[in-house]
């Protein structure tokens, strides 16, 4: 990945990638990555041996979960650029149109599938973040809140993505599903983000 700066002025230009499906995963990301370092604080200190193999396992899934969601990042990347590709075929004859619709269908049914596992990959995040309230380090509350928010807000960004490319597609039997599929990822995590808000704010009395 280029420098965060550098991902951030792109993202800023008029450039069609990334946009915000990536930015989704970017965020999602920085979820992963302060669930690991909770864990790599609690892994070192004596209070927490008991757990260490715990924590150890904490640490490696929220290290898979950072990969994962960088690859989900460039993969949402490449979807969108297709879709762009595909808008910019000719279609003056009707076997050129018929071409290009066939082309761009595929190409955002790939757009809408991609931000859906994205926010797959929030969830896990967002469900590592509450597993650190099982054994909390009072000194990271809000590092474990902020890993919780991330995550929960990198779901609802992809989940924007994945409606926008349902208004354009004509396989309602897909849309069907993944709306059905997105909608219990929803539900899952507005219930996480919750429960996870809940118990810090009682720890942090």
């Amino acid at each position: 990945m280029k420098t965060l700066d550098d991902y951030l002025t792109q993202l800023a230009s008029s450039a069609p990638t990334p946009g915000g499906g990536s930015a989704a995963c970017l965020v999602a990301g920085l979820g992963a990555a302060l669930v690991a370092m909770v864990a790599r604080i609690c892994i070192e200190g004596k209070a927490f041996a008991p757990w260490r193999d715990w924590f150890a396992e904490r640490i490696e899934t929220a290290d898979r979960l950072r990969a994962a969601l960088d690859d989900a990042r460039q993969r949402d990347e490449e979807a969108y650029a297709a879709v762009v590709a595909a808008m910019a075929l000719p279609k003056a004859t009707p076997e050129q149109a018929r071409e290009r619709t066939e082309r761009l269908q595929g190409a955002l049914a790939h757009a809408a599938s991609e931000p859906l596992r994205a926010a797959e990959l929030a969830l896990r995040t967002l469900d590592e973040a509450r597993l650190l309230l099982e054994h909390p380090n009072p000194h990271l509350l809000s590092d474990v809140g902020c890993a919780g928010e991330f995550a929960a807000a990198g779901l609802a960004a992809a989940a924007y993505n994945v409606r926008v490319n349902h208004r354009y597609l004509r396989d309602e039997l897909l849309v069907a599903r993944q709306r059905a599929a997105l909608e219990r990822l929803e539900l899952r995590a507005r219930d996480g983000i919750v429960a996870l808000r809940a118990e810090i704010a009682e720890r942090g009395r």
